[in-house]
Order: C-alpha cells, then structure tokens, then sequence
C-alpha cells in the first residue's frame, strides 16, 4: 500500500512538473516581443560582425604572416585564415548565448513575483520543488534550442562561404559541451535572478550583462588582452571555460586542416606560425601568461556547475517568494479589513 502511495506521489510530482514547464514554455512563446528581444542579441552582434568587425579581424593576420614570409595572395592560405577568423568569432557568440539567452528567460520567473502569480501558486497544491525546478527545466530547454538555432546559423553561413571544416565527432563535441555550458549558464543566471523581483531591476540587469559578457568569458576578444584585474574576474566567470570548450570542439577540425597546409608549404616556421596564429586569437585560454588546457577548464566548470547547484539548492525559495504586486494589494486589503484597524477610529471618538 506504502509503494502504491509512493508511486502515485511520484507520478503527480511528475505531472505537476510537465504542466508548469509546459506553462512557462507557452508564456516564452505566446510574448512575440520576448521572443524577439531573445534572439536579438546574438543576431545583432551575429550582423554587426560580418558588416563591420570582420575585415578588422582578418587586417590583424596580415603583419603575422608577413612575419614568416607569407601573404593572403595565396588563395588556400586566405582561405584558411578565413575560416580561423570566422570560427573563433562566431563560436563565441554561440557560447555566450548560453548565459544571454538564459538571462532573457528569467523574465518569466521575475514576471511572475511582480505580478502576484506565485500567490496562486503558493495556495495551490503544486509543490515549492516542482515549481522551482520547472523553472529550471524550461529556461534550460528554451536557451538550449535558441543555441542550436543559431549554431545552425553559423553552419549554413561558414557552408555557404566553404569554411565549414567539422566532422561528425566535433558536432558530437560541441553539442555536449553546449548542454554543459547551458546547465552551467542557466544555474548561474537563475541565481542572480533569484533576488530580482521587479521588470524594471531585471531590465538593467539584462542591459549590463549582455553588454559586458562578451569581454567577460573572452567571446570578442583574448583575455589575455584585458587588464590584468579584468583577468581576475574573468577567472571567476563560469562562462569562461564553456566558452574555451566550445572553440576547442568548433575549431579543432579546421586548425588541423590549416596547420597540415601551412606545415606543408613552411617547413621550417610553420608550427610556430600557428602557435602564433592561435595564440593571437585566444584559442588556448590564456590567464597571466600560464596556458589552461582544455582537462582543466572542464574540471574548472564541473567545480562551478556544483558549486552554482548547491547555491540555487540553498537560496530556491527565493525564487518563488511571493512578493508581487497582487499578493501586496491583497494582502493590504485584508488588513484594513482586521477588527483592529476597524477599532481604532472607534477608541479616538
């Protein structure tokens, strides 16, 4: 009987936790401006790359080259060069969209402590743990697709210009180390989100991160370009390291094809030209001038995936506290209502 009793609490925790995320994703989906601010993001800095920055980007290989005798006039060469460029770039900006897009989504948990929703959870019979892993669960499958979308992007444009140079392993790759980077990125924005309960709070809070969160895990440029107090915190941002992975799985196919090339035609100073070439562009994550291969990044990310859970595990209440807008007029009525309130214009007559 115990085990039957069991079963069924298990079975309408499960249910529970299938209608709310269910829920959230319709609210994310319903809101066409949520969608739209969502994706715009990585979209924007996604146009203003190929219009703007990437000439700039491509103008800073040249002086490397011409350090070991080579120039952009041989068209395999040129080609490579591109195809290093355009993938360190736009494999930052899909790992940064773990932490962005992830950030977007906690609009639905900030929407609805300001707007009194959680008040009628709260009363209802739904348990705080569903609720709070609902949550989870539903920023986590909208960032993750968002991901893959514009990943898939970044393939058709790479594609349509003979840059794609990935195996079927790599994608393998970059598809685990993006559900690592979701999970990291997801418990750490839901964290900071977790103390937020107005639109207006969360609005800035969005503006500042997207802006600076790019320099921050290095998706723009080398951390070892920052200064050095920068480095420190960049040290600390998990974001980091899934960013670092994330080149490692996008890049790794197309900076061996290149290497194979240059190796071939330059004997001599061929390696050292791709030491120098990746080295400029941070594909070895660099702190202080000490390299951080790639078995330490991730034992960098599972530490702060951990530490992250246990901190969302210890401060999850707040994250559905009713603090709303309705709760308060609610709960501001109920006392004018109390006999107390009544009896105090009776005891000054």
């Amino acid at each position: 009987m115990a085990a039957k009793t069991n079963t069924l609490t298990k079975r309408n925790y499960l249910e529970q936790l299938l209608s709310l995320t269910k829920r959230h994703l319709l609210v994310f989906i319903n809101s066409r401006m949520r969608v739209f601010f969502t994706l715009m993001v990585p979209f924007i800095i996604f146009i203003v790359y190929i219009f703007f920055l990437r000439d700039l980007e491509l103008m800073t290989i040249d002086p490397v080259l011409e350090e070991y005798g080579l120039s952009m006039n041989d068209a395999q060469l040129r080609q490579y060069v591109y195809t290093l460029v355009d993938s360190w770039m736009l494999s930052g900006i899909v790992a940064m969209c773990t932490i962005t897009v992830s950030l977007q989504i906690n609009n639905i948990t900030v929407g609805d402590k300001e707007n009194g929703i959680n008040r009628d959870f709260a009363s209802s019979p739904v348990s705080s743990n569903v609720l709070i892993f609902s949550y989870f669960l539903a920023n986590f499958i909208i960032t993750f697709v968002v991901c893959l979308i514009f990943l898939l992007v970044c393939f058709i444009y790479l594609g349509a210009l003979g840059e794609l140079i990935v195996t079927f392993r790599a994608v393998i790759s970059m598809l685990g180390v993006l559900v690592f980077g979701t999970v990291n990125g997801v418990l750490f924005t839901v964290f900071i989100c977790s103390f937020i309960s107005r639109d207006s709070t969360m609005g800035s809070v969005i503006t500042i991160f997207s802006t600076a969160i790019g320099f921050l895990i290095g998706a723009y440029m080398p951390l070892f370009m920052l200064p050095e107090p920068v480095q420190y915190v960049c040290a600390f941002v998990p974001g980091t390291y899934s960013c670092s992975l994330f080149r490692y799985a996008f890049m790794s196919d197309a900076i061996s094809e290149m290497t194979s090339y240059v190796v071939g035609i330059m004997p001599d100073g061929g390696a050292q030209l791709m030491e120098s070439l990746t080295n400029s562009f941070g594909y070895n994550l660099n702190f202080f001038g000490n390299i951080v291969t790639p078995g330490y990044q991730a034992l960098a990310l599972s530490i702060f995936t951990v530490v992250l859970l246990i901190l969302n595990i210890v401060f999850g209440k707040k994250l559905t506290a009713v603090v709303g807008g309705m709760a308060k007029k609610v709960f501001g009525k109920k006392k004018k209502a109390t006999p107390e309130t009544q009896a105090e214009p009776s005891e000054k007559k």
